[in-house]
């Protein structure tokens, strides 16, 4: 089930805010400019699936979105516990980091936890198959799915180069783990 726990960001072990409920997740969001929706799609499709075939499937819903957003490019990423880059991958993904476009993601299989890092307020997004989520440029955050990760994702790009990182150097993800 999707989630959002809003934390002070000095006191990890202490929520402020749980919620499951997809509205009052997307209307907590929105004021922050943090996009947050769950799709309704009649689009199944099993986790062996290739690449080609997801963004087939789903070329509807991102010829909308990538029309919206100003968008250039679609691709798929996906991770499995048994994946020899798992570990280094999450390691990456771990680190607190800003990105210079939106980081636009629909979840088809799986969950993640976007966590994104705000003034003085740190708001944990458990992210399943379904939810699409928008962080946009410039918001200090970090993904975290777990030590077994496993999820199947739409990421959307306007920069050609891809995923992008540029890491703050805050350890602030260390004591936020999922």
């Amino acid at each position: 089930m999707s989630q959002l726990i809003i934390y002070n960001a000095a006191r990890p072990a202490s929520p402020l805010f749980i919620t499951e409920d997809a509205a009052r997740i997307t209307a907590t969001l929105a004021p922050l400019g943090i996009q947050f929706e769950r799709w309704e799609s009649p689009v199944q499709l099993a986790p062996g699936d290739n690449a080609e075939v997801i963004l087939s499937a789903y070329r509807p819903y991102l010829d909308v979105l990538m029309g919206d957003k100003g968008a250039g490019s679609a691709d798929v990423i996906k991770l499995t516990p048994d994946d020899p880059a798992a570990p280094a991958l999450r390691q990456k993904f771990l680190a607190e980091h800003i990105h210079t476009e939106d980081e636009i993601r629909f979840f088809v299989h799986g969950s993640g936890h976007f966590i994104l890092h705000i003034m003085d307020r740190v708001y944990d997004v458990r992210c399943e198959a379904d939810d699409l989520i928008s962080v946009p440029a410039g918001v200090k955050h970090w993904f975290d799915a777990g030590e077994k990760p496993f999820f199947t994702v739409l990421r959307v790009f306007t920069d050609t180069s891809g995923w992008v990182a540029h890491y703050t150097g805050d350890d602030i993800a260390e004591n936020f783990t999922a």
